[in-house]
């Protein structure tokens, strides 16, 4: 019989994870507690401590604006973390490409809607938009619609279509809605809640080689390999706060390849200095963790979730059922399990959860469109967890059966 891939992943992986999950003062300084919320924030190792103690207890100054030796460092660190946000992007072009430095990723979705949009497009364009992703990914769209017919620019907003089985997108149906006034593609990478890889680099092929593609990167930064380049997406925009480093951070790279150039509207104000340096130690540290072997790791603690709450009679787990088993074949999550229990409403499954030690998101997710009847159980996983924190959520949900 051939050996289970997502026990061998584990087996393989055990011996790198064990030291970095060691690295995490929050998760070693208090064992009885399960983390098991990153996708709403992720913790932070101790490199990324270090980095913004040092930086505040050494050259702490304002960016841009002094010529002693403290500004002169902090504005230095501001322009290498843009160098450094092209290069885990794997910018093939970082001589034309801008990074402009936002709170989140919900600030920058914003300032690509507000400040860059309204000059692509002519009355009777069209944009193709998600309407069941993050909020934040539909939102600033459909005020950027608001804001040009105010100007008597009338657009028109279509929803990117997705695959009922599989919950990507689905290729086909948008290449049917989609013409020659379609100018504009707003997606996800990975979805906050069915946590599957949304397949973007099929969005390229259906609308050709001059429409620019946003990219919401906030549940993919840290958690999978991403390159810009492959994907061919004209904006990655992502929040510090998941991916390893301090609130109030976020980034828009934007590639400078199609459409006018983005230059964000207004004054620019002082930057998050410390939020900035936490960002740059969080990607060195994840480049040398490895973002394919945390993917991996990932990606085997929520298939064996996943297989164990298939076994589980009392519980539907959200998206593709395909997947479920610990050995499908079928695309897998991406450290993320959505779930809800037949009997127990979501918020008082969490409260029980939480008084087994373990710490999930129970509400809505902030998905477009959803109300209080689609508040679901969300598990979502970082290199820091391990397969006895999984075990252990299984046995707790098995004894609520």
């Amino acid at each position: 019989m051939a050996a289970d891939p997502t026990e061998a992943a584990i087996a393989e992986l055990a011996a790198w994870q064990r030291p970095l999950r060691a690295q995490f003062p929050i998760i070693q300084a208090q064992p009885d507690l399960v983390y098991l919320d990153s996708a709403a924030t992720s913790q932070k190792p101790q490199a990324v401590l270090d980095a913004v103690h040092t930086y505040l207890t050494t050259s702490n100054a304002n960016a841009g604006r002094g010529s002693y030796p403290w500004a002169n460092t902090t504005t230095a660190m501001v322009e290498e973390a843009r160098d450094r946000i092209r290069r885990f992007l794997g910018d093939p072009e970082p001589e034309r490409s801008s990074v402009h430095f936002t709170s989140g990723a919900t600030e920058g979705l914003r300032t690509v809607a507000r400040d860059w949009l309204p000059a692509l497009l002519a009355d009777g364009d069209e944009i193709v938009v998600p309407f069941a992703d993050h909020e934040a990914n539909l939102s600033p769209w459909l005020e950027a619609r608001e804001l040009l017919a105010r100007q008597g620019v009338r657009i028109t907003v279509r929803e990117l279509p997705y695959q009922a089985s599989s919950g990507d997108y689905d290729p086909a149906a948008l290449a049917a809605l989609t013409g020659p006034r379609t100018r504009f593609v707003a997606a996800t990478h990975v979805h906050h809640v069915h946590g599957v890889d949304m397949n973007v680099h099929r969005i390229r092929e259906v609308v050709g080689p001059e429409v620019p593609i946003c990219l919401d990167a906030a549940q993919s930064i840290g958690h999978l390999p991403l390159s810009a380049d492959e994907l061919d997406v004209d904006f990655v925009v992502f929040s510090g706060h998941k991916t390893l480093a301090l609130p109030g951070t976020g980034a828009v790279w934007a590639r400078e390849r199609r459409g006018p150039a983005f230059r964000p509207g207004g004054w620019d104000g002082t930057p998050n200095t410390a939020g900035i340096a936490s960002l740059t130690a969080a990607l060195d540290w994840l480049d040398a963790a490895g973002t394919d072997r945390i993917e991996r790791w990932t990606t085997a603690l929520t298939a064996r979730l996943t297989d164990g709450l298939s076994r589980l009679p009392a519980y539907d787990v959200i998206g593709c059922r395909a997947s479920l088993a610990a050995d499908s074949q079928v695309q897998r999550r991406c450290s993320l399990v959505t779930f809800r229990h037949r009997e127990i409403p979501p918020h008082e499954l969490g409260f029980i959860l939480f008084s087994h030690g373990f710490m999930v998101r129970s509400d809505g997710h902030c998905q477009a469109g959803a109300g209080v009847k689609d508040a679901s159980v969300r598990v979502s996983l970082h290199v820091y967890n391990t397969p006895e924190e999984v075990e252990g959520l299984l046995t707790a949900l098995a004894n609520l059966q």
